[in-house]
């Protein structure tokens, strides 16, 4: 019997994790972490829908947090198997989920000292510095177009997905004789159009498609090397004029490099705009040494990633020390620090001390889940609440999605379409619920059957034949559906903050302040003969 069970990525973007059962035998692919409003990225801190150690084996389609993050808590909680990736993957999973773990502990700790001080419970950290060597023991390699024996039932075969260095699309034969299915994962694929990345590719005639659906509903202009660069110097050109500096919330794999090198060469061209690049991100700058290594691209016969090396007005700041010296700029610079949701690392210090600054321009490069800070900047709010504190918005808010490294709508029905004959389902995990209904809207429009498209909810389950599935009853789901991609209460009580900070400031006197803040005393705080 071979069952399904997807138990992250459904309806959100975040959190990929998919159960696979082949009779007796379990396996992942991926183990993602989550991301976004508070109430996802909780999940991350309670125990798996599943018996970690009764998981044979996972399945990893590259090394992004949302679909790598979580394996140490995996092998924490006592996974033992191999976990098989390509080398590059294996690479940059090395740096990111150090790079994890010491953020975790690093939030953990500020958010326990304010703990301290309220008097509320410490909580620990999801996993430490010490959970990732023993993650990193179990790696085992694959090459892309090899199989590999996963189990008795099961063996893998990795496709270039185009979507980072190293990223896969995972072919599986589960099974055996009559009964073997073939099931396509299609992990995060690129467009093919993208500039340093390979094309995707991945087998046809299988039974059954898992498909990302980040763009389902968007489409994009397909942008060459020179128009991106071409767009990228227009908001560098409007960021120096607006007197600097340009930041720049930056996804670390991958985002990074191709940013820098593309302004490194729009400097070279245009000397105008040239000023010193800070990279403020540790795992930018290590894995940077992971694209200089294992940055060969098949289709260019070339490593584009080469001209990092040593490039002139790049700056790496290792040590926090040297990321607090940028707070003595005032000038035109550039900075890139991570996360490139705006909900981790660095880049949180630099919008605390940026926002307010009107000559700031903050450029958004990829997507932004829902409930996310980098998401609530978009919607250009006049305040936003960082760590606890609320910062005023004055500065430029900019956006440019030509850096993705997701297909778009039609790339994505593309990729499917040379997938075919697909004989069964065709699953679309990885969107926000507007992307996963505009796609299937979409391949239901070039003819695919209605009934072989299927939106699988958090947690759900399904028994898969070879040209058939059937949704199984199961356990409640973690979240209500719906729940994973949008806002919450705790984005709700930061806009409530906010727009009560703005209410007051904007009232005359001390007089109306008060009589505003005794009406809403009176909603939310029962009156003393009510508390008796």
């Amino acid at each position: 019997m071979l069952t399904l069970t997807f138990h992250g990525a459904a309806g959100c973007v975040t959190g990929f994790c998919a159960l696979l059962q082949v009779d007796q035998s379990r396996f992942l692919i991926d183990c993602g972490m989550f991301q976004g409003p508070k109430t996802l990225r909780a999940l991350n801190h309670e125990p798996f829908p599943f018996d970690a150690g009764t998981i044979d084996a996972v399945l990893l389609t590259h090394a992004h947090i949302d679909h790598s993050g979580l394996l140490p808590k995996l092998v924490k909680a006592g996974f033992r198997g191999d976990i098989l990736a390509t080398r590059a993957t294996r690479d940059l999973c090395e740096v990111m989920l150090a790079d994890s773990a010491d953020i975790q502990q690093g939030d953990v700790d500020h958010l326990n000292r304010r703990n301290q001080r309220r008097g509320v419970a410490l909580v620990e950290p999801i996993y430490g510095p010490e959970d990732v060597a023993p993650t990193l023991a179990l790696f085992r390699t694959v090459k892309f177009g090899d199989w590999v024996e996963v189990g008795p039932d099961l063996r893998a075969r990795y496709w270039p997905a185009g979507h980072l260095l190293g990223a896969a699309s995972i072919e599986l034969e589960a099974g055996t004789g009559p009964d073997m299915q073939r099931l396509l994962f299609s992990g995060d694929l690129g467009s093919g159009d993208q500039p340093y990345l390979v094309r995707p590719d991945g087998p046809a005639g299988v039974d059954h498609v898992i498909l990302e659906s980040t763009y389902g509903d968007r489409l994009r202009d397909d942008m060459d090397l020179a128009h991106r660069r071409g767009l990228l110097a227009g908001e560098m050109r409007k960021a120096r004029d607006a007197g600097g500096p340009l930041l720049m919330p930056t996804f670390a794999i991958g985002r990074a490099q191709e940013l820098i090198l593309d302004m490194l060469a729009i400097m070279e061209d245009e000397p105008d705009l040239a000023t010193e690049i800070f990279l403020d991100s540790p795992l930018a700058i290590e894995a940077t040494e992971v694209f200089l290594r294992r940055g060969w691209n098949s289709d260019a016969s070339d490593n584009p990633y080469l001209a990092l090396r040593g490039a002139p007005r790049l700056h790496s700041l290792l040590r926090p020390q040297d990321s607090d010296g940028l707070e003595r700029l005032t000038d035109w610079h550039i900075i890139l620090a991570g996360s490139g949701m705006c909900d981790a690392g660095r880049i949180r210090r630099h919008l605390k001390r940026l926002l307010w600054r009107k000559e700031t321009t903050v450029l958004i490069t990829g997507f932004q889940a829902a409930g996310s800070l980098g998401r609530t900047l978009l919607e250009l709010p006049s305040m936003v609440r960082i760590q606890g504190e609320d910062v005023r918005v004055r500065a430029r808010i900019r956006e440019l999605d030509v850096y993705s490294g997701h297909a778009d709508a039609a790339s994505l029905a593309a990729w499917l379409a040379a997938r075919e004959p697909v004989r069964g389902q065709v699953f679309l995990a990885h969107g926000e619920p507007v992307a996963l209904e505009g796609l299937r809207t979409r391949l239901t429009q070039a003819g695919r059957a209605a009934g072989s498209i299927s939106i699988p909810q958090l947690d759900q389950s399904f028994a898969l034949t070879a040209s058939a599935v059937t949704p199984l009853d199961g356990p409640d789901a973690r979240l209500v559906p719906g729940a994973a991609a949008r806002p919450d209460w705790h984005n709700d009580r930061s806009r409530l903050l906010e727009a009560l900070n703005e209410r007051l400031q904007g009232l005359a006197t001390n007089a109306e302040r008060e009589a505003l803040l005794a009406s809403l005393i009176a909603t939310v705080m029962p009156a003393p003969d009510a508390r008796r």
